[in-house]
């Protein structure tokens, strides 16, 4: 073998790195594309049991979307049920009783059919029932009320702020790449809102403002991480893919496979830090208002981790091969009897004067296979 050949990987030193040497070494092949029915299937089956959940039981709605009253008081000696008993006993109708963080406990109730007077002395009641309860003063019972008319309008804006979003991705993904990716990009964030709000509904989780502005946050961060592996994507396309030696979806697969371990430190960034001000924040320490913001945070980041890598690329492909010069290129490179398959690394060694010499594989042995790339060298002066 002549100086200008290198070899890249064989199968049984790639073998010998295991999974996460491969992957942080850029020896991966993994097929995205050709598995995207059991990506699509798997996201399926979490959407309809969100939207089966949200149709039988709707949401679990805060005060700031429904309207009412509720009340909040650290009680670290009770439970929920001695908390019902002493409100229900209070006169409090039809009341809801959480129990948020460790130790405190959040009533709520409708009261607006009631008149001023009367909201004033069940209310009067409740905070004296759950001080009661709590073995503490009044004084440390808070009290909160929201009308039907500002709950209303908490939700035409919530509303507002998401169709607003979307219409300024669409419109600079479209700019910025092109309408498929945009139109993939959109449909991975509406995955990530169906499953994040069938979640919600699944497990009874309480939505306030708090849970709006973390979903814009989520949806924020699956854009960023599309656009990522997009921006690959359309460097590829540039790339090898004018070789002819791969079709769009192995383009694609490539892509992902050089992004993949981006995606994957990226997620992980953001979900442990979010992850952790959930479990000490909320949980240990009691802080109320980081559970709703960190609950929706933590939901959203797993899904949009999982729709950039899994519904959004894969989605692109099938728009991509659609196209007359992509689906006769896919007719092509089917037609041969053995494609040629890249590594991330393979990948990189292609330069603009470079030329790929891909030894042959078959699409099931590709994660082992022997790839070369020959490179031509740069001339001495």
């Amino acid at each position: 073998m002549s100086d200008n050949d290198v070899v890249v990987e064989s199968a049984a030193e790639a073998r010998h790195y295991g999974r996460l040497g491969r992957l942080y070494r850029g020896l991966t092949t993994v097929d995205f594309v050709g598995r995207k029915r059991t990506w699509f299937t798997i996201s399926l089956v979490i959407i309809v049991l969100g939207m089966g959940s949200l149709a039988l039981r709707g949401f679990n709605l805060g005060i700031d979307f429904r309207g009412g009253s509720s009340w909040e008081v650290l009680a670290p000696h009770s439970s929920i049920q001695a908390v019902t008993n002493a409100v229900d006993a209070a006169g409090l109708s039809q009341p809801t009783v959480e129990k948020l963080g460790s130790e405190t406990y959040q009533v709520s109730a409708d009261l607006n059919s009631l008149s001023i007077a009367q909201q004033g002395v069940v209310t009067t009641r409740v905070v004296n029932a759950l001080a009661k309860v709590a073995g503490t003063s009044p004084n440390q019972v808070s009290t909160a009320s929201v009308g039907p008319t500002w709950g209303g309008q908490i939700t035409q804006r919530a509303l507002e702020a998401l169709i607003v979003f979307f219409i300024a991705v669409i419109a600079y993904i479209s700019l910025r790449f092109e309408p498929k990716m945009a139109l993939a990009a959109f449909v991975a964030m509406i995955h990530d809102l169906l499953v994040t709000v069938g979640v919600y509904s699944l497990f009874g989780f309480q939505i306030t403002p708090d849970t709006v502005i973390a979903v814009l946050t989520i949806l924020g961060y699956s854009l960023y991480d599309t656009v990522v592996v997009f921006d690959r994507v359309r460097d590829n396309t540039a790339g090898v893919l004018k070789s002819g030696e791969l079709s769009y979806a192995d383009m694609v697969n490539l892509s992902m496979n050089q992004t993949l371990a981006r995606s994957i430190n990226t997620s992980l960034v953001a979900i442990l830090p979010v992850l952790s001000v959930l479990v000490v924040g909320a949980y240990i320490l009691g802080a109320t208002t980081l559970q709703n913001y960190g609950l929706a945070l933590v939901v959203g980041l797993l899904s949009g981790a999982y729709s950039s890598i899994f519904i959004a690329s894969p989605l692109l492909s099938i728009l991509k091969e659609r196209e007359p010069r992509f689906r006769e290129l896919a007719q092509r490179v089917g037609q041969r009897a053995q494609r040629p398959v890249l590594t991330p690394v393979a990948a990189a060694m292609l330069g603009s004067e470079g030329a790929t010499k891909a030894r042959p594989t078959s699409p099931g042995r590709a994660a082992g296979s022997v790839i070369q790339a020959r490179a031509r060298k740069p001339k001495r002066r």
